[in-house]
C-alpha cells in the first residue's frame, strides 16, 4: 500500500544547494530523493538516540553492578578478541 505523497518545501543558501546538488551528481539520483533519503537517514539517527528506558533506584544499582562486575570466563569471547580483524590480517 503506497501512501500518498506531500509536498515539502524549504529555502537553502546557494553554497548548500550547490554542494548537495554536487552529490547529487555523483549519486545518480534526484534531488528530491537525494535530500529525501538523507533526511530521513537523520531522522532515523536522531529518533534511534531517543531509545530510554527508566529504572526504580533499586533497579539501577543492580544495573551498575552487572556492569562493574567481572566478566565470567568465556571461551568464545575470548577466542573472538584473540583472532585479528579482517583488516590487520
Amino acid at each position: 500500500m503506497t501512501l500518498p505523497s506531500k509536498v515539502i518545501n524549504f529555502r537553502a543558501p546557494a553554497d548548500k544547494q550547490a554542494l548537495i546538488d554536487r552529490a547529487v551528481k555523483i549519486s545518480g539520483v534526484s534531488r528530491t530523493e537525494f535530500i529525501l533519503d538523507a533526511a530521513c537517514d537523520k531522522a532515523r539517527e536522531v529518533l534511534a538516540d531517543q531509545t530510554q528506558f527508566s529504572l526504580t533506584s533499586q533497579e539501577l544499582k543492580r544495573f551498575n553492578a552487572l556492569l562493574d562486575a567481572p566478566l565470567e570466563s568465556n571461551a568464545a569471547i575470548r577466542r573472538l578478541l584473540n583472532t585479528p580483524a579482517p583488516w590487520e590480517r
